[in-house]
Formats: structure tokens, sequence, C-alpha cells
């Protein structure tokens, strides 16, 4: 069900959760709690009865530990990329590793003037 509520809703739901959840991530570890969901469905309308939320929670939270790992979620989501997806991900990553060099998760104004030129 909440399958195909995010096909239907599209793209802006789909990175609107993800930034959702890295948001409340405050230790970043990538978990995020049965509370976290609950409350990330209701903060983008995403309603789906009691039962079917326990069973999909069941399903996410496989290990049984309380929490489910953001990349686990997209994956049942949205299942794996494709292989451009991925080759296109791993330039990306290349490149932002490159502006990151302090490791911090961010990448100040600066930095970015500094690699490139738009001219």
């Amino acid at each position: 069900i909440l399958r195909e509520t995010l096909r239907k809703r599209g793209v802006r739901v789909i990175t609107g959760l993800g930034k959702y959840f890295r948001h409340i991530d405050k230790n970043r570890n990538g978990f995020f709690s049965q509370a976290d969901f609950k409350e990330a469905l209701k903060v983008f309308h995403l309603e789906i009865p009691e039962g079917d939320f326990e069973s999909l929670w069941l399903i996410l939270d496989d290990s049984k530990s309380d929490k489910v790992d953001y990349g686990e979620f997209t994956r049942a989501m949205f299942g794996e990329m494709n292989e451009y997806r991925k080759a296109f991900v791993r330039k990306v990553s290349f490149a932002y590793m490159k502006l990151d060099f302090n490791k911090t998760g961010s990448v100040p104004m600066i930095d970015i003037r500094k690699c490139y030129c738009a001219k």
C-alpha cells in the first residue's frame, strides 16, 4: 500500500522523506525508529491503517532491533537502482568527497567556489 502511494505521490515526497529522516537523525547513524516513521508518515500525509502500519514495520524491521536503516527502507520501497543510476551516484559521491575534504558532511559555498568555475 505504501509503495503504491509513494509512487503516485512522486519524487518530491521521496526526497522530502530523505531530508526529513536525515534531519531527525541527530547522531547520524542512518536509522529511524518506529515513532520517527509514524511521524514522517503524518508529516507527508501518507496515512495507512494501523494494522497495515504494524505489518509494514515488522517487514522493515526484520532484525527486530526497533530501528530501520534508511537505505534499506528505500530499497524495500523502490528496489535496487539500475546500472546507469549507480554509476551516476558513484560519480556524484566521488565529486562530493573531493569537495568535503574535511569530512564534515556539508560543503560551504566558499569551498565550492575554490573547485568550480561556471564560466
